[in-house]
């Protein structure tokens, strides 16, 4: 493997993790900042908001820009702007900057895509994408549960002084061992059919809107459930980490076997299990202690291998039945942050109307109606279509045998 694509790799894990950074001191920067947790959680709204609507079309400004420059644009802005949220004065201002640095995530992860497959042999592209895509993952298992341990000793404002820094390691490391990486030539192959496509980001985005409902929430869900807060919030949030690396695995199985409508299901009541897990958990279904932190544990282990074992099905699929069409790609990608912007609005509606422990339940609701809607939409496998006509053609010869022996 080519050591840059390790450089790119170091990008999406800032990236990951500057998106998540304040979920474990969200409860303390709410207090802190005058407003209410589920205001607080409106940050991670604008951040995805902003991805979500202005990443294609900052996608669209610049196709024709050098790659490494768009990273470095997207990490350098990240990075000022990292350090002017470590020192905002208020909750508005805030809001401002958050929404702002999701568009400058939005200019950097894309690119360091693409610039790996650049960077890679034909035969060696699908490996090196799934490598820098490693880097989310990796914040999960560790970037992210350092924010909340740092944040936890130094207060919520130490936690962007962290992401700042995440950020400068691999802008310094583009500018030193990234080569130019000129974009991509335009390409006319693949195509977008919204009848036979739009199933696909449904799924996506109700996928992650479940998830993202109670993910965002994860510190007053580990207070409620497990009893544990400050530092401890982060060993928890590891465990998203831990289930991502298992989901992954066995979706990238999954894709490779073609797999589809009963794999989503699948996922999607394992993701409602997960949730009904929380939602037990927040109501003190086992004692304090240890059996409450276990149960915990276990719901965000089962939600997050959920969520990701889903996501390479979705996507396999998508090429498939756009011939790789590069804008199917990135709108879903906005359908991801759209379906993280409705779940962390739906999670603080829960939170200032019921409580905690609301939380997990709109989250059930959310993954029991995306079942529910997925087991009608969601497009059967050719194979098994092509098996249903296969019966259906067997079946109809016996009736037309007897008609012509009834004519004779």
């Amino acid at each position: 493997m080519n050591p840059r694509i390790f450089v790119l790799t170091s990008v999406t894990f800032a990236f990951g993790t500057a998106a998540f950074i304040f979920a474990g001191m969200l409860e303390p920067m709410a207090r802190d900042l005058g407003v209410s947790t589920s205001v607080a959680g409106q940050l991670q709204t604008a951040y995805v908001l902003t991805a979500a609507i202005l990443g294609p079309a900052a996608a669209w400004l610049f196709g024709r820009v050098d790659r490494k420059f768009m990273v470095l644009a997207g990490l350098s802005t990240g990075l000022i702007l990292h350090l002017a949220c470590a020192f905002t004065p208020n909750f508005s201002v805030l809001l401002v900057l958050r929404a702002l640095a999701g568009l400058a995530g939005a200019m950097s992860g894309p690119a360091a895509s693409v610039a790996a497959a650049s960077l890679a042999p034909p035969e060696r592209r699908g490996s090196a994408i799934a490598m820098v895509t490693g880097g989310m993952t990796l914040a999960f298992v560790i970037g992210i549960p350092l924010g909340s341990l740092v944040g936890a000793y130094f207060g919520w404002r130490s936690t962007f002084l962290l992401a700042a820094a995440l950020t400068a390691i691999p802008l310094i490391a583009v500018i030193a061992f990234l080569p130019r990486v000129p974009a991509p030539p335009k390409r006319d192959g693949g195509s977008l059919n919204l009848p036979t496509i739009w199933p696909y980001f449904l799924t996506t985005f109700l996928t992650f809107a479940a998830n993202m409902t109670l993910n965002l929430y994860i510190a007053p869900i580990v207070r409620v459930g497990a009893g544990v807060t400050g530092a401890g919030v982060g060993a928890f949030q590891a465990m998203i980490g831990v289930g991502s690396i298992v989901g992954l695995a066995l979706g990238a199985k999954a894709a490779d076997r073609h797999e589809g409508r009963n794999w989503v299901l699948q996922g999607f009541a394992i993701q409602a299990t997960a949730m009904s897990v929380h939602f037990a958990a927040t109501h003190q279904f086992l004692p304090a202690g240890w059996p409450s932190a276990v149960l915990v544990a276990l719901g965000i282990f089962l939600a997050a291998t959920a969520l990701f074992s889903i996501t390479p099905v979705i996507q396999a699929r998508l090429i498939q039945a756009t011939g790789g069409a590069p804008v199917a790609l990135a709108l879903n990608g906005s359908v991801i942050s759209l379906g993280q912007a409705l779940g962390s609005a739906v999670g603080g509606a829960a939170l200032a109307a019921y409580g905690v422990p609301a939380i997990p339940g709109a989250a059930l609701a959310l993954s029991l109606t995306a079942l529910v809607t997925m087991a009608f939409v969601f497009p059967r496998p050719p194979a098994e279509a092509a098996s249903e006509s296969e019966s259906l053609e067997e079946a109809a010869e016996p009736e037309a045998g007897g008609l012509e022996e009834d004519a004779r």
